[in-house]
Parts: structure tokens; sequence; C-alpha cells
């Protein structure tokens, strides 16, 4: 199964937030939900120990990484390190960490959690977002970083 959906390109984003300390972590599950009311959702691992302390706070950002931020998934990704080590970023509207030079991010308040196996569906409520035209996302295909070229029409 996970060979066959590899198949599938998606995008890499970072979920950030603000408790005692700056908080996040990578996520590649990230998708637009509705536009009335503005949703999006992400999975998360049951196993993941950003998460709950992320849920406590309340509020998050979705922070969509770019091109060249593949050294971020990898420092986010990681349990027991520094994650924000080397990391620019200022706050949203609310608080939450928007890192610098994202293409896109949306800041969200925890709306919704469901059950998805070993995963947990969160849904977040957007109250505010930004992005940048000139940046290009990171994209993730069969287990690695790829590249595409870009052309506008």
């Amino acid at each position: 199964m996970r060979e066959a959906l590899g198949a599938f390109c998606t995008g890499v984003v970072v979920v950030t937030a603000v408790g005692d300390e700056p908080l996040g972590f990578t996520c590649q599950t990230f998708a637009s939900l509705s536009l009335q009311p503005p949703l999006v959702s992400f999975s998360v691992a049951r196993t993941s120990r950003s998460w709950p302390r992320i849920r406590e706070v309340g509020v998050f950002a979705v922070n969509v990484l770019a091109h060249d931020h593949q050294h971020i998934s990898s420092q986010f990704a990681q349990s027991g390190v520094d994650k924000y080590r080397g990391v620019s970023w200022e706050s949203a509207p609310l608080g939450s960490p928007v890192l610098e030079g994202v293409p896109a991010w949306v800041e969200c308040v925890l709306w919704r959690e469901l059950d998805g196996g070993d995963h947990t569906i969160v849904l977040g409520e957007v109250t505010s977002v930004g992005h940048d035209v000139a940046r290009h996302p990171l994209l993730f295909f069969r287990g690695a970083y790829a590249e595409t070229s870009w052309r506008t029409q």
C-alpha cells in the first residue's frame, strides 16, 4: 500500500504552534477541506509527541514548505532536537510561527479531531492566511523529495 500510494505526489508542510516553547512537526497529508466554513485538514500519527502539545494550545499554523526547504522538513520530522535551530519565523495574528520563506501559510483554531486508524485526522478552521506567489512548493514523491519544472500559462 505504501508503494502504491507513494505514486501520489504531495506537498510538505510544517504544523507549528507556541506553547511553553515553539512546537512543530512535518506533515504531508495537508489538504484544503471547505470554503464555508474555511477548513483545512491534516493527519498526524497517534504516536506523535508534538501533536498533543499543539492540541493543548488550540491554535496552530500550517506552513507550506518551499522547494529549497528540504532541511526544514527533515529537521521538523525529528524527535528530541531543537526543531527551530537556524529557522527564522514571525508570529501570525494569533501567535503561531510562520516560517520564513514559505510559499503559503494558514493559521487555524482547532475545529475537530476524527479517528483515522493509526492517525488522528485534524480539522482546523482558518483564521488568517498569507502567500508568496514567487515561491514554489516542496514536493514528496515515491519516498523522496521531488522537483518539477514550473510553467505559468
